[in-house]
């Protein structure tokens, strides 16, 4: 077991699809090449990473349950739950470390019922159209506020 501190990356429904899904969206890369930009950059703040995905909210709310006292923050890109999932906000509100939710495409430039976010009023920063490298804004954000 670590000792170093351990930054958790969630991610919600389709986003295993990222390269394939819609790429004039949300771009080429693949949610391996996420998990890569990611790991990377943990690794530079000397910080564990656990990184999951998983298109169940039931899992998503365990992994947000199982966490919430032992990650540094968390990074949670909700996908379409961000709009929908008052249960995914509510787990969420008991995460310890600061919450910083991502998004790769600008949801506030895209269809009506992008605009509203259940997660965006607990977060500590809120991170939108800038792609994969986005993900990377979200750690140094968690980074700020941890």
């Amino acid at each position: 077991m670590s000792d170093r501190p351990l930054l958790v990356v969630l991610n919600g429904p389709n986003l295993n699809l990222l390269g394939e899904r819609e790429p004039d969206v949300y771009g080429h890369e693949t949610l391996a090449d996420v998990e890569t930009l990611c790991r990377k950059r943990a690794d530079e703040l000397e910080w564990d990473l656990d990184f999951r995905q998983t298109n169940h909210e039931g899992v998503m709310i365990d992994a947000i349950h199982e966490v919430r006292a032992s990650a540094v923050g968390v990074v949670v890109n909700a996908g379409g739950w961000t709009h929908t999932s008052v249960a995914i906000r509510d787990a969420l509100a008991a995460v310890q470390g600061p919450v910083v939710e991502v998004h790769i495409s600008d949801v506030h430039a895209r269809e009506e019922f992008r605009h509203h976010s259940y997660i965006s009023d607990l977060a500590a920063e809120v991170i939108v159209g800038r792609g994969v490298r986005g993900y990377v804004d979200a750690i140094d954000a968690v980074h700020r506020h941890a």
